[in-house]
């Protein structure tokens, strides 16, 4: 196996591990207290990496536009868009939170129609039925009368989440950058954002060692350096849609964590639910 193909491995194994290190670290930490402070260790983390690369400067040395694009695109990402998806965390099982969030792709297809002029298709139509149906499945396990027991408001910004993180993306699309240092810049100008957030609505030095130790874990390996890793995977491959395609492995990698280390008991519809998401997915690449 060549180093394309283990990089992207890691890269699945660490993302899969992002549910049940949301969910743990909000046990002793609320919301604005992880997104500060994983935002906080990724932005050092991507800082210690452009070091290393001999880069960190050039950072710096961009045009007055690119910095007011970094602002925005880091009040998207991370700021609302993790907002959001912590709470959702925070309101929902885990297992429930990923499936309905992995349907981003889908987003991504229907948002690109309005705002890139994207043809929309027949197939694109079908892939989008079937995700939302795996959603629906793993909602309810099944029984349309289970959205009785789940939280609305987390149904709600977890199907948010996925408009958000879509929006971001076109975004990028429309204003090309190096995605390393666009990333660094992105968590560096939402810092002010996530810690006057921290400030106002909770407390930026009451937090626990182990609650910091999970803002670690999410800082590192669901923001910034998991996010190099899989670019380099995806430089140093000769068949990028091989590389990208591993990554339909990660919900179903990420339920073993979640059952073992949150002790949710994973339904057997939620594996129905996201073969159903991940079909429509692979179905929808296809169409692309």
């Amino acid at each position: 196996m060549n180093k394309a193909y283990l990089l992207a491995l890691l890269t699945v194994l660490f993302w899969s591990t992002s549910a049940t290190a949301f969910k743990l670290s909000l046990k002793y930490l609320d919301v604005p207290q992880l997104l500060f402070y994983a935002s906080l260790v990724s932005t050092v983390v991507i800082a210690l990496i452009l070091l290393i690369q001999g880069r960190f400067k050039e950072a710096f040395t961009l045009e007055r536009q690119d910095y007011i694009n970094s602002f925005f695109l880091g009040f998207i990402n991370p700021f609302i868009y993790y907002l959001m998806i912590f709470k959702a965390y925070d309101l929902l099982p885990a297992q429930i939170a990923q499936s309905v969030n992995y349907t981003w792709a889908i987003m991504l297809t229907l948002l690109s129609v309005p705002l890139l002029k994207h043809p929309f298709g027949k197939i694109d139509f079908i892939a989008m039925l079937i995700c939302y149906t795996g959603a629906v499945i793993v909602s309810t396990h099944g029984d349309i009368s289970g959205f009785k027991t789940l939280s609305l408001n987390g149904l709600i910004l977890a199907l948010g989440s996925t408009v958000v993180w879509a929006l971001y993306w076109i975004l990028n699309v429309r204003m090309p950058r190096d995605p390393i240092i666009g990333l660094f810049l992105n968590f560096l100008f939402s810092l002010p954002l996530t810690a006057i957030s921290c400030l106002w609505f909770s407390s930026i030095t009451d937090i626990s060692l182990k609650g910091f130790a999970g803002a670690v874990w999410v800082g590192c390996f669901e923001f910034g350096f998991t996010f190099v890793i899989w670019l380099t995977a995806l430089k140093l491959s000769n068949n990028t849609g091989k590389i990208v395609n591993l990554i339909f492995l990660t919900p179903f990698i990420s339920l073993i964590f979640i059952r073992f280390f949150l002790n949710e008991t994973v339904f057997i519809s939620t594996f129905i639910g996201l073969a159903f998401i991940v079909s429509g997915l692979l179905l929808q690449k296809t169409a692309g």
